[in-house]
């Protein structure tokens, strides 16, 4: 049976470096955001790393194993596809793909107990397909970088 993306991605000598690449991915994509959703997201960003300095880390962290869950399904049927780049097959599924990423941030942000953590993300939870979906590449070349042949 071939390894999932969960084990791969969480094997404990790639799990530092996925999240690493996970925390450089999400500061780009915050800074590259424009427009009023954009400014939003930053502003966000910015009041979740000003009040909680390790939260990002600490998410990406006790999130990657859901959110490789969520990709399995895609990667599979990435594989079957014989395609060449991942990011272009979630991006192509762009809809699909971040609402499926973005029920594991939901069920975070409902079970959390940390109200200005809470404010911030419902304060851009509203546009947050829209910036999911313009990262799928980036999180499709990050994930093959570690689970690609």
């Amino acid at each position: 049976m071939a390894a999932t993306l969960h084990d791969i991605l969480l094997a404990p000598r790639t799990q530092p470096n996925v999240v690493a690449d996970c925390e450089t991915l999400i500061d780009q994509e915050v800074a590259g955001m424009s427009g009023i959703s954009g400014t939003a997201v930053k502003l966000a960003y910015r009041t979740v790393k000003t009040f909680a300095s390790g939260h990002v880390h600490y998410m990406v962290e006790t999130l990657l194993p859901r959110m490789a869950d969520e990709l399995q399904p895609y990667w599979a049927d990435f594989n079957a596809s014989a395609g060449a780049e991942f990011g272009d097959y979630l991006a192509s599924h762009g809809d699909e793909v971040a609402e499926s990423l973005l029920t594991v941030t939901d069920e975070r942000g409902r079970s959390s107990n940390r109200p200005t953590i809470v404010k911030a993300y419902n304060t851009v939870r509203g546009g947050a397909a829209k910036h999911v979906k313009a990262a799928l590449p980036q999180v499709g070349a990050l994930v093959h970088k570690y689970a690609g042949d």
